[in-house]
């Protein structure tokens, strides 16, 4: 059993064409085709772990923030995207991550998003508690994660933690995913083949999901992060924010 932690949201994709201009302002006007809602940030890694067939208990705030974004139905241009609910989520009652509670789940994930549901002692109490976190997050790295078993962030994050990253303290738990490069392990880089992106959105979570539950069945970081890689790219060839469809053999 996994357990993820972590901001959640509504993930919402209206997809619709534009094919003229508004006559009292130069602007696109939008004609709405369809819509398609899911659930994103620790929810997508949710999905993505039910859909790998593993089972996944979750952890985040009752008021979902709201991420709605409009597209080109052809070209799957985003023109706009607005988010609601930032302001005021509600923080996790950091009573309940006591050892005994937390021992009862194989892994647990925290996908944070840093949007006020986790704090750093959180995280840092959790790393204490458990020895499989693996953590996702958006704060700059620093001791609060130290005792992590697994760190994954992208480039941006890498370098935002940069300072503290070359002290050589994440030297053996850190991923850093590269986008179209793959991913960077201990200096080792990870590379994917060459496919067409069309939508980015969700495949940090899907990457995290893939990672930890290959690792659950091989107990091989190697392994993982190659199978997290392949589960990745074959998200983004696909519209919106959608769970991965592959065998875990």
């Amino acid at each position: 059993m996994i357990l993820v932690i972590g901001d959640a949201c509504i993930d919402e994709f209206v997809y619709g064409k534009c094919t003229r201009l508004c006559p009292d302002a130069p602007v696109p006007v939008f004609i709405p085709l369809k819509t398609i809602r899911n659930g994103g940030m620790s929810k997508n890694v949710q999905s993505n772990i039910k859909s790998l067939g593993f089972e996944c208990d979750i952890m985040c705030q009752d008021k979902l923030v709201h991420k709605v974004r409009y597209l080109d139905n052809h070209t799957n241009h985003v023109f706009i995207r607005v988010d609601t609910g930032e302001n005021g989520v509600e923080k996790l009652d950091s009573s309940i991550l006591s050892k005994d509670f937390l021992s009862k789940y194989e892994v647990i994930i925290i996908s944070d998003y840093d949007k006020g549901y986790l704090d750093e002692k959180d995280i840092q109490s959790i790393c204490d508690n458990h020895p499989l976190v693996f953590i996702d997050t958006k704060k700059h790295i620093g001791n609060f994660c130290k005792n992590a078993f697994m760190i994954k962030i992208n480039e941006v994050e890498y370098e935002n933690s940069k300072d503290v990253i070359d002290t050589g303290k994440f030297n053996d738990n850190l991923i850093v995913t590269l986008s179209e490069r793959g991913c960077r392990y201990k200096e080792e880089i990870f590379p994917v083949n060459k496919v067409e992106v069309r939508d980015m959105s969700g495949a940090g979570d899907t990457f995290m999901a893939s990672l930890v539950c290959k690792f659950l069945k091989t107990k091989d970081i190697y392994q993982s992060i190659l199978f997290a890689n392949e589960c990745a790219s074959e998200v983004v060839q696909r519209k919106g924010v959608v769970t991965i469809e592959k065998s875990m053999d």
